[in-house]
């Protein structure tokens, strides 16, 4: 990756994870890519939605956002092990080979706790 997608390295359980963001289109979407030091990667994929807010010249780049207050900014390595984490609970990870991608807003539901009570 180049200079704009610089990889950061995150250790989880003594599994290096490295990590980057980006903005793609078409469609404005926001990716985390977390690729395992050996392996294969998955992309957070955050898509523009009724309610769902990702940088398109209003937000700041990394930001992702929902209309009910939650705002998450994926530069920041805390962010990214929660999502990271709310992934693994709910059975997604990078496979061993490979790329995998998933839909970023039930992690981001997951760890801003929107819809709760």
């Amino acid at each position: 990756m180049g200079s704009k997608r610089r990889l950061r390295r995150m250790v989880i359980d003594g599994d290096v994870r490295l990590w980057s963001v980006h903005h793609r289109h078409p469609d404005c979407q926001e990716v985390l890519t977390v690729r395992r030091e050996d392996g294969g990667t998955l992309r957070i994929v955050f898509r523009p939605g009724v309610g769902r807010f990702v940088p398109d010249g209003f937000l700041h780049s990394g930001q992702v956002a929902d209309d009910r207050d939650g705002v998450l900014n994926l530069h920041l390595p805390g962010t990214v092990r929660q999502l990271l984490d709310a992934a693994r609970a709910q059975g997604l990870d990078a496979p061993e080979r490979g790329t995998s991608e998933a839909d970023g807003w039930p992690l981001f539901d997951a760890v801003t706790g929107a819809g709760e009570a």
